[in-house]
């Protein structure tokens, strides 16, 4: 097996699982979506946006671009359905990125400034490609955790249920 198809399983599970969450999600009300929980970003409204805003920006470091926005904790889209709608752009953005990728490509080096500090950092897109989906991980572990404390269910979300999930 090669790497590109390990990235490949990455961005399938990503788009399956984001889809999942986010239609357990949409069954909160807005208030509880975007209820202040104490949570890094505040909810699981904003966590979606933070997820959303830093996957479009290693899209553009992917693509020799700036990182696009001036904060991590910026609210991109108020309305659910807006983000939703644009989770599932930028997953298929992701989708692309990664058919693109080789094994060449991910040995590669990848510079960029820190959104945290101003500092320029050097990686190899491998790590920058893992970075992405490892980023996302992070984050939506706290989101099924809002949402079950908000009385949701988050259902499956391991990674060998969408593996035995019938093809399409």
């Amino acid at each position: 097996m090669q790497v590109t198809e390990i990235f490949r399983t990455f961005s399938t599970y990503n788009q399956w699982i984001n889809q999942s969450l986010l239609e357990a999600c949409y069954k909160l009300s807005d208030e509880d979506r975007k209820r202040d929980t104490g949570a890094p970003f505040r909810s699981i409204h904003g966590i979606w946006n933070h997820l959303l805003l830093t996957d479009r920006g290693w899209l553009a470091r992917f693509a020799g671009e700036p990182f696009p926005y001036p904060s991590l904790a910026l609210i991109l889209y108020d309305d659910f359905e807006e983000l939703r709608a644009e989770r599932a752009k930028t997953d298929a953005e992701i989708e692309a990125f990664v058919a693109s990728l080789t094994p060449e490509r991910l040995g590669e080096s990848l510079t960029f400034t820190l959104m945290s500090r101003p500092q320029q950092v050097s990686l190899t897109f491998y790590i920058g490609a893992m970075q992405l989906f490892n980023h996302q991980t992070h984050h939506r572990g706290q989101i099924t955790a809002l949402l079950e404390q908000l009385g949701g269910d988050c259902g499956v979300t391991d990674l060998g249920a969408m593996a035995r999930l019938p093809t399409k």
